[in-house]
């Protein structure tokens, strides 16, 4: 196969950095950038050297588009194009609504075109690290904080924010949800800006989760405990802390182990991922139903705040 040609439809926040790294990246052509503010679109598209499009013109001939635009437009986006045999990378959350990732589920069935959800943090080589050590863990707590800032705000906080700690959380675990337990306020929006998430998983692990929208500072950082062992990763930073209840010469004592890490930028590695699934190379590290499983968590959560009640 020869260059691969992908689109980025959404240039906010987040789709600008897609675009820019999508222009530099090697075997890959930016063939367009999509936004509804035209201006927008001018923007981006002129540091590239790229057509700019509007949600009504036509795409050039492409082997993949990533979809970043606001969360409710993910369904009619990625079904629109996985339905057309193009593949597809959309960021999350998949949709808002279990109902809307079924839609997309669907499309992606029918067509056979490869679809990819950018849950980023699995390519944080910080939680690549961490993932190696972990075997049978029985509590992890997770803060996931950050100052306000005016984008997804038409979303909550837990699709905003912990759907990241969810997927992660199932992905550590690898075992169903049993019970979920949470509370959340809105403060500056009329949506949840900060919430905290109790979940119990078969075989009685828990996840504790943490996040806002609303804080004074940033804090990314997951802690996880298993027999004989405690490890920690700082999203941010990534870096992995390891220690581990060892034999030694004065008997059984906690000693750190080294963990090392390649700090690398998780976004060019999730599209270079991307890259390799259109040229069919590899296999999408996240899924459809992983990111399907996450929505469902999610909203089992706003559920369980909603009732007041805990879910079973």
């Amino acid at each position: 196969m020869g260059e691969l040609k992908i689109a980025v439809v959404g240039v906010g926040s987040l789709g600008q950095h897609h675009a820019r790294i999508l222009a530099d990246l090697e075997g890959v052509r930016l063939a367009a950038v999509v936004d509804a503010d035209g201006a927008r679109a001018a923007e981006i598209a002129g540091r590239h050297g790229v057509p700019a499009l509007g949600p009504g013109d036509p795409l050039p001939a492409v082997d993949g588009v990533v979809v970043a635009a606001p969360t409710r437009l993910h369904r009619d986006l990625a079904v629109r194009f996985l339905e057309s045999g193009i593949g597809v990378l959309c960021e999350k959350p998949m949709a808002t609504t279990l109902e809307e990732c079924d839609a997309i589920l669907e499309a992606q069935s029918r067509s056979g075109a490869p679809l990819l959800v950018g849950h980023i943090e699995h390519f944080n080589p910080g939680v690549e690290a961490l993932s190696a050590h972990v075997h049978h863990p029985g509590f992890l707590e997770v803060h996931r904080l950050g100052v306000f800032v005016p984008r997804s705000l038409d979303v909550d906080v837990v699709l905003d924010l912990m759907i990241h700690d969810i997927e992660i959380a199932q992905s550590l675990v690898r075992r169903p949800v049993s019970k979920v337990e949470a509370v959340g306020v809105s403060v500056l929006t009329p949506y949840v800006d900060l919430a905290n998430a109790r979940l119990t998983f078969e075989g009685g692990c828990v996840a504790n989760l943490t996040a806002s929208r609303i804080s004074r500072e940033k804090v990314r950082k997951l802690r996880l405990f298993q027999k004989d062992a405690y490890l920690s990763v700082d999203y941010a930073e990534q870096a992995v802390e390891c220690y581990r209840v060892e034999d030694g010469p004065a008997g059984r004592a906690i000693q750190k182990v080294p963990v090392a890490v390649e700090k690398k930028e998780p976004l060019r590695r999730e599209l270079e991922h991307f890259a390799a699934i259109l040229g069919g190379h590899e296999s999408p590290r996240v899924d459809g139903r992983a990111a399907r499983d996450a929505v469902a968590v999610a909203q089992a959560i706003l559920t369980c705040m909603a009732q007041q009640t805990p879910l079973e």
